[in-house]
């Protein structure tokens, strides 16, 4: 890999010390952490091939303007990777107040960016929706929709914590309601009524703001994304391990 990495005008005056496969992977990526004299980068291999990798690239670009996103700095689409700084920082599964705060700061930021892109269509994504989530759809089609540019994958693996708070993993950024956001973090950060309520508080200007049903049902159709996701990902997994059928 090293000898590839050298052709990329990224490393024509530097010198590549070593690379190494990180221990904690993502789904859509293989990642590598290249270390670079006294620098170090993030190297993804793709893995899925129906993502607009371009999209996902300029979408990081504009989040590292704001400074809420490692600065990706090259894009090769032919041979399925991509390269970005990489930013210290650690994952946490519970937040403080002043976490949620930061949160709701960068949350805000994001959802201020302008960019051009296809919008998300939840009802196309739940292929056999439970009568809860159908609720919870017809639900949020009760309120007016708040189109903005959503991370929509908020994990605590795709959040690092340091003097500030970056996102990382953008693949499946998009226009969305920014409650689907809200919702996420809602639900992977397993917040309290109390901590939800200092959450949304710091990210919205006021209390009459806030449409706490709307959230109750983003968190629904967010769970069942992610459980649809994972059933997904078994049985993929299942078919990776079945051998082939043997002939007489």
């Amino acid at each position: 890999m090293i000898e590839q990495l050298k052709q990329y005008t990224l490393f024509e005056n530097s010198t590549i010390e070593a690379y190494t496969l990180l221990e904690n992977q993502g789904y859509c990526n293989e990642n590598y952490l290249i270390h670079s004299e006294e620098k170090k980068y993030i190297l993804r291999k793709f893995i899925r091939t129906d993502i607009d990798r371009a999209f996902e690239f300029e979408v990081q670009k504009r989040a590292h303007e704001i400074g809420i996103s490692a600065e990706p700095l090259l894009l090769d689409q032919e041979n399925a990777l991509s390269i970005s700084t990489y930013v210290e920082g650690k994952h946490k599964d519970r937040l403080g107040k002043s976490d949620l705060e930061q949160f709701a700061e960068v949350l805000k930021k994001l959802h201020a960016l302008k960019i051009e892109g296809a919008s998300i269509s939840l009802e196309r994504l739940i292929e056999t929706p439970s009568e809860e989530v159908q609720n919870a759809l017809r639900t949020i089609h009760t309120f007016e929709s708040e189109t903005v540019l959503c991370h929509n994958d908020l994990n605590p693996k795709n959040v690092l914590f340091a003097d500030t708070i970056r996102l990382i993993d953008w693949e499946y950024a998009s226009a969305n309601d920014r409650y689907f956001d809200l919702a996420s973090v809602a639900v992977e950060f397993a917040l309290s009524a109390e901590e939800e309520a200092h959450f949304l508080g710091s990210y919205f200007r006021t209390d009459s703001e806030i449409k706490y049903e709307k959230l109750k049902a983003y968190k629904v159709i967010y769970k069942a994304l992610c459980m649809q996701w994972f059933d997904t990902l078994k049985s993929e997994q299942e078919d990776q391990q079945t051998p082939p059928p043997q002939g007489d």
